[in-house]
């Protein structure tokens, strides 16, 4: 009798576009899936990237990269599952005057952690669009960063225990804080504002989606079966089924390297244009020949 292989262990959210494979209503065919217990999945992307607890797993892009350069033996999959434009979420306090984009320059900026892809885009935004560096700004990091082996730049100070970014930014010790969403405080308001408007001119310039997570996997179970990975990458692809479409009609979960290409290539480029990696990535180099699919 064969043995019965042990269950993948996967890392996803739950989403429109992943919830048919979340529920088993769609799985592999001679192997199960074991999916964590995971309420918010960047709580547990330390554990993809310093643990590799997950055979599978939902990654923010910024992550990816910056553990790929580090030689963590993760590879991409050609499929996007969480993008947004992240216009609203960097705000700021009123109540001490408006700010606008291009005020921003030498701010002091409150952030989860520096590296973080949200985080990244909008400091993409307002290198590209207003000419502000990073370094033209103080930033304060409130989380260590998901890949141990990254080291923030000077400009950064990592917050201390006892303080908290909201509070900070009420109170104004902070200018302006890249926020998960809007606070109950009317005063704590988006710099890009109105976001719609901002984020419906972004894509029509740049005719690219804001990736924010992607899909890996373990580099040994690209070697130990590498039946699985076209047979994952097809799973993810008929979990999606029909999609949303965002600001310019543009696909928000792109799937196969054809579709993922042009929206990876700008992130990649945004990513290392800002430090974040020593070595322009390619393609290539981040997804597993197996996953070389459309």
């Amino acid at each position: 009798m064969t043995p019965k292989l042990a269950p993948l262990k996967a890392m996803i959210g739950d989403y429109d576009n992943t919830n048919r494979l979340r529920q088993g209503k769609i799985t592999l065919k001679d192997r199960g899936i074991e999916f964590a217990d995971v309420k918010v999945p960047n709580t547990a992307f330390k554990r993809t990237v310093r643990d590799l607890e997950f055979d599978v797993s939902e990654l923010a892009i910024v992550t990816f990269l910056q553990a790929k350069e580090a030689g963590i033996p993760l590879s991409l999959l050609p499929c996007v599952v969480v993008s947004r434009y992240q216009h609203p979420y960097l705000m700021y306090n009123a109540k001490f005057g408006e700010l606008k984009p291009s005020d921003i320059k030498g701010k002091r900026i409150g952030v989860r952690s520096y590296p973080v892809t949200t985080v990244t885009w909008l400091r993409g935004m307002l290198l590209q669009e207003y000419g502000i560096e990073p370094q033209d700004n103080q930033w304060l990091a409130f989380e260590a960063p998901h890949v141990a082996q990254w080291r923030d730049p000077p400009w950064v100070t990592m917050a201390t225990t006892d303080q908290d970014m909201l509070q900070m930014l009420e109170k104004g010790e902070l200018d302006v804080a890249v926020l998960g969403s809007a606070p109950p405080n009317p005063f704590i308001k988006p710099v890009f504002d109105p976001p719609d408007s901002y984020s419906d001119a972004w894509a029509q310039k740049h005719k690219v989606i804001q990736i924010n997570h992607m899909i890996v996997v373990k580099d040994t179970l690209c070697n130990s079966s590498p039946h699985l990975i076209p047979e994952i990458y097809q799973l993810f692809k008929d979990a999606k089924g029909s999609d949303s479409l965002p600001h310019g009609a543009m696909n928000a979960h792109p799937m196969g390297i054809q579709e993922v290409s042009p929206h990876l290539e700008f992130v990649i480029d945004l990513v290392h244009q800002q430090g974040l990696t020593h070595n322009r990535a390619t393609l290539k180099s981040l997804i597993h020949p197996l996953a070389w699919l459309d």
